[in-house]
């Protein structure tokens, strides 16, 4: 039996998608592509930048991924005073897009686990050593920018762009950690003490401006009544000045002649003072 005209057209057309999807390859976004042609040249220089790419079966198409990425090392090292401590370090970099043929001839693929993972520990070693242990956590931060740029400098050339270093952790022994524990507590004892310190000084203070306030409000009362009483003592001294130079014996005669009680009056010779004799009622009758 001879095959039908429609089968006879399907076969090319399977054979063709078999041979297009066998001989060509996509280049995925945020990747390039290197072509590798063993029977003509080998590693094309020219990279390819996302997209399909139609190959020859017997040639192939490498691809980078130039993206940034994150790799971190748990880092055992050494402090300036030669106290053990466990480090978290994470380096964030990516191929340099241009220089992707130049990465793939001199290191390959493994471009961070041969090249750039010895020296990254190097790099954490060597920066922490420099540092005493209670420094590291405060000083993270600085301790990262310097592994920085010692990575920066060693990957000089090697085309490679670091982006940033950071200490995501800091483990420390479990001595250390009860040391710094106690020098905290102390610490936190210390400020305590100082700041119940500080309120004992401003309540003193207080109180002394209060007694100060009361001290001076005494003496503003005690000199108000003294001269309140200087004043009156002085009035008095007026009146009494006053009084004597009034009462002269004349004055006191007269006085006496002008009481209404008075019936008889004796005058002795050589007395200026007068004798009143008063008989009362029976007498006056």
């Amino acid at each position: 039996m001879k095959p039908s005209i429609r089968s006879q057209a399907i076969a090319p057309a399977i054979a063709m998608v078999l041979v297009v999807s066998g001989c060509g390859t996509t280049v995925d976004q945020g990747k390039r592509g290197l072509r590798w042609n063993p029977l003509s040249g080998g590693l094309m220089k020219e990279s390819l930048k996302e997209g399909f790419y139609f190959r020859a079966p017997w040639n192939d198409v490498f691809e980078y991924d130039v993206r940034y990425q994150s790799f971190t090392e748990k880092v055992d090292a050494l402090t300036a005073d030669d106290l053990s401590v466990t480090l978290h370090a994470a380096i964030t970099m990516r191929p340099m897009a241009d220089e992707i043929y130049f990465l793939a001839q001199e290191v390959g693929h493994n471009w961070y686990g041969q090249l750039v993972r010895p020296q990254f520990l190097s790099a954490v070693r060597g920066v922490v050593a420099q540092y005493t242990m209670v420094t590291l956590p405060e000083r993270s931060s600085e301790i990262g920018n310097k592994i920085e740029a010692v990575m920066v400098e060693s990957l000089k050339g090697r085309h490679l762009d670091v982006y940033s270093v950071a200490l995501s952790e800091i483990e420390f022994p479990k001595m250390v950690l009860k040391a710094i524990e106690q020098k905290q507590a102390k610490e936190q004892e210390k400020e305590q003490k100082e700041f119940e310190l500080v309120i004992a000084q401003r309540n003193a203070e207080i109180a002394r401006i209060q007694a100060k306030g009361e001290g001076d409000a005494l003496q503003i009362r005690a000199e108000g009544e003294s001269e309140s009483v200087r004043i009156r003592a002085k009035g008095q001294s007026q009146a009494q000045e006053i009084i004597t130079k009034t009462l002269t014996p004349d004055y006191l005669k007269f006085k006496l002649y002008e009481n209404p009680n008075t019936k008889t009056i004796i005058v002795p010779e050589k007395s200026n003072v007068p004798i009143i004799v008063n008989p009362g009622a029976d007498h006056s009758r």
